[in-house]
């Protein structure tokens, strides 16, 4: 590919990622309205749900969100019912995020949204395995370079 072809829109990688999750947002939208969640709140939700009492530190890490992002956000989902935010005792910089049964239960609910929005991605289980593979690979790639 020559560098004016390089240039086009439908050649960077950057937009067709971007592009993409979009779309899936779009796809995970109605299931997570009845949720009453945002597809941030979904994810942090994952996050808890995987490591139960996590610091905001922990949870930006692993979101890619700074605190500024997050904090508002965690302080949204706790009005809402779904967590708690208690200072560490050790040390009262920290904060530490705890689900609440409501939080909890919410799991249940949105274990149907991967069951009823990836048969729309068009791919099998095995190419579905192979590009989640392969976009972490990316994102490793690309941490090496960013965070260097």
């Amino acid at each position: 590919m020559n560098s004016e072809e390089f240039l086009k829109l439908e050649n960077q990688l950057c937009f067709a990622i971007y592009a993409c999750s979009r779309e899936i947002t779009r796809l995970y939208r109605p299931i997570l309205d009845q949720l009453e969640l945002t597809y941030p709140q979904f994810l942090t939700l994952i996050v808890l749900w995987e490591g139960k009492h996590l610091t905001v530190k922990e949870i930006g890490e692993r979101l890619y969100l700074d605190s500024g992002t997050l904090t508002p956000m965690l302080k949204r989902m706790e009005a809402m019912g779904l967590l708690v935010r208690v200072r560490a005792a050790e040390d009262e910089r920290k904060v530490i995020i705890e689900l609440t049964e409501k939080g909890t239960q919410l799991r249940e609910a949105a274990m149907e949204l991967p069951e009823k929005c990836i048969p729309h991605f068009g791919l099998s289980r095995g190419e579905y395995k192979d590009l989640l593979i392969k976009m972490n690979q990316l994102i490793a790639n690309l941490q090496r370079v960013t965070r260097s």
